[in-house]
């Protein structure tokens, strides 16, 4: 009698979720996470209520069951290490992500000099984001990573309270591009959080900034690289970005001086003897800059102009967009750091840290990819060889310890 109560209960609801009860409970196995189910019957009105259509909807969450576990796990992790100034750079701004951001520079130059000129970005900004991003598209590829959006966002709108606002919020926003037809449910993908595409917007940025490159009426970030990087484009122009003018400028501080906090012109840093580490003159001395030293006065320091801030608006983080603007120099040809980062070991090549997870797989210690980025895996691996070794187990990539390695 209970059964049947709870049945009639649920029926009701779903009824006036416009759903039928058969309808949901064939909708997936036994085993399928009854509360869960429940909350997407029930989300059903506050979508329509927003503009979702119900035929959209049902569409969006056919085959959608339960949550997606993975995203919690995801959103729950907290990794430990806290990595330095250079570890982030170094997985970042390297010889391979400027060796193919100049190979999409050459293979794309066409679309770059229409979303150039169109939106007045810089196409070597756009190319590093692209990097930072998605790889250049490579982590798209990636089953591992990229999943269903709905499933994502219902996931954490259900199951996390923390970001269930947030969540609910893409959802309906995720749901109306389904809607709008620029994309259909079998290619809405996403990161655990629902950042899409190549250049990984959450569905909200989409909604502001997405644009139809390529004029063949959808706004396709995920399969159209000119739509992607032209909704990158449209996102700094309409946050500020000053055309013809640069990030920022990498800087020489003259020693045992104390220097004024917040912005000042170009010209005024320059006549308390800041100047730019190449010697070169600053291009426009009126334009505002604030002073910037991510690894202390003994690593490299930065004079950032305004469109370091436009950058922020991508990701409200200092060292992204850092890592943006010297990846994107790189790219351009303009050459790296004059001053670098303060590190406690000899640098690896790219090659040299992939040379290094290969050897560390074959000596049982590592099972990751060699993809050259030394993440927690590779830096676990490390410490378990070092350790073995009787050597203090920082997980360094070091030359030092490749050098071992190579002698084993």
């Amino acid at each position: 009698m209970l059964v049947r109560k709870t049945a009639i209960r649920l029926g009701s609801v779903l009824a006036a979720a416009g759903l039928s009860l058969a309808l949901f409970f064939s909708a997936g196995p036994a085993s399928a996470d009854a509360g869960f189910q429940r909350w997407v019957a029930s989300f059903r009105a506050t979508a329509t209520q927003n503009g979702v259509s119900g035929a959209t909807y049902d569409r969006a969450f056919r085959g959608v069951t339960d949550i997606d576990p993975e995203v919690l796990e995801k959103a729950r992790y907290q990794p430990e290490f806290t990595a330095p100034v250079w570890d982030y750079f170094d997985n970042r701004v390297h010889e391979n992500s400027v060796a193919v951001g100049r190979q999409m520079a050459r293979k794309w130059k066409p679309w770059l000099d229409r979303i150039e000129a169109k939106f007045g970005v810089d196409r070597h900004i756009l190319l590093a984001i692209w990097s930072m991003e998605s790889n250049y598209g490579e982590i798209l590829k990636n089953d591992k990573v990229m999943r269903n959006v709905v499933r994502s966002l219902a996931t954490l709108a259900y199951a996390d309270k923390r970001r269930a606002k947030f969540a609910r919020t893409q959802l309906i926003a995720a749901l109306k591009i389904l809607q709008s037809g620029d994309i259909d449910e079998s290619h809405l993908t996403g990161s655990w959080a629902g950042a899409m595409g190549h250049t990984q917007f959450i569905p909200t940025s989409y909604q502001a900034y997405a644009v139809d490159a390529d004029g063949n009426g959808r706004r396709d970030i995920w399969t159209s690289i000119p739509d992607a990087l032209a909704t990158a484009a449209n996102l700094l122009r309409k946050n500020g970005w000053q055309a013809g003018k640069t990030w920022g400028y990498e800087v020489t501080l003259p020693a045992g001086r104390k220097f004024p906090a917040g912005s000042m012109s170009l010209a005024k840093w320059q006549s308390i003897g800041v100047v730019r580490a190449s010697g070169k003159p600053f291009r426009n001395g009126s334009d505002k800059a604030e002073l910037k030293v991510p690894d202390g006065r003994g690593g490299p320091a930065f004079l950032m102009t305004k469109n370091f801030s436009v950058i922020k608006r991508y990701n409200n983080a200092d060292k992204y967009a850092l890592a943006v603007g010297l990846l994107a120099d790189e790219i351009a040809g303009y050459g790296g750091l004059v001053q670098d980062w303060k590190r406690p070991f000899t640098k690896l090549s790219f090659e040299e840290k992939q040379e290094l997870q290969q050897r560390l797989s074959a000596h049982g210690y590592y099972d990751g990819k060699f993809d050259g980025k030394i993440g927690e895996g590779s830096r676990s691996a490390i410490k378990a060889f070092q350790a073995q070794l009787g050597l203090e187990p920082d997980g360094h990539p070091s030359m030092e310890v490749l050098s071992t390695l190579r002698q084993r």
